[in-house]
């Protein structure tokens, strides 16, 4: 069955990989293999270490993708750098907190504009090439707010809710053609995005009680789920949003 998980000349663009979930999910599918762009704003010099450790090649984009700009140069650099494109995975993301009642336009459209509008973007630029190849995988990083309401975060739950969504059509108007396109939704994760709630020992531990795993998340635990997602192995999963959530959902 191993060679089932095998992304050995296979290779992806990870977006956000610089640190969190997205540098975690970079080693994991280099250790499978894959060669990987990384794509973030700052230093990726660890996710570098790490990639390289592990056996596999390792570029590095700089991008901003709180606009569509870079895009398409993302692609290009890409297979530039590699010679094609096999897997893209969609993890750059952000959050702002606020009541609903105080929550701004600017803080809306930074996160609508980062977490859904470039992810689509992006994903119909990988899906324009590897429609032509006949074969591509996409991974968008969902959450649990694509399942649930949460608490003042309303455009990061509009951003995940509709990143499912579009998960789920672009699989319908792709599968046929050769890409699989799913998602995975992490659960309570130790990452950048959730050190406020780790710091509110109230909320840190309401969140700790419902987990049956009983802990946060490591960035190193959301790696199976993408190596299965990118690889042969899931070639008839479509438009899935898997949970690594510890348990979360089921309680």
């Amino acid at each position: 069955m191993t060679h089932l998980f095998d992304l050995s000349d296979k290779i992806a663009i990870v977006t956000g990989a610089n640190t969190g979930i997205g540098q975690g999910i970079a080693v994991a599918l280099a250790e499978a293999g894959a060669s990987i762009a990384a794509v973030g704003r700052s230093s990726m010099d660890e996710t570098r270490s790490l990639v390289e450790k592990a056996g596999a090649r390792f570029h590095e984009i700089r991008a901003d993708l709180g606009t569509i700009a870079p895009v398409a140069s993302i692609i290009e650099e890409t297979q530039k750098a590699f010679g094609g494109l096999d897997i893209l995975v969609n993890n750059a993301g952000i959050i702002r907190r606020n009541d609903a009642v105080d929550f701004t336009e600017a803080d809306w459209d930074a996160v609508m504009d980062t977490n859904l509008k470039s992810a689509f973007f992006l994903a119909q630029a990988a899906g324009r090439h590897m429609i032509a190849a006949g074969r591509g995988k996409i991974i968008n990083i969902a959450s649990l707010l694509s399942f649930q309401g949460g608490i003042r975060i309303p455009s990061y739950t509009a951003s995940k809710s509709g990143l499912a969504g579009i998960t789920r059509l672009l699989a319908c108007e792709w599968a046929a053609k050769g890409v699989n396109v799913n998602a995975i939704a992490p659960g309570y994760f130790v990452t950048n995005n959730t050190t406020a709630l780790r710091e509110d020992q109230d909320r840190s531990a309401q969140i700790l009680a419902r987990i049956p795993a009983g802990r946060w998340g490591d960035p190193s635990d959301i790696g199976g789920a993408a190596v299965f997602l990118a690889s042969k192995a899931s070639d008839y999963v479509h438009g899935t949003v898997l949970p690594v959530d510890g348990g979360w959902l089921a309680r």
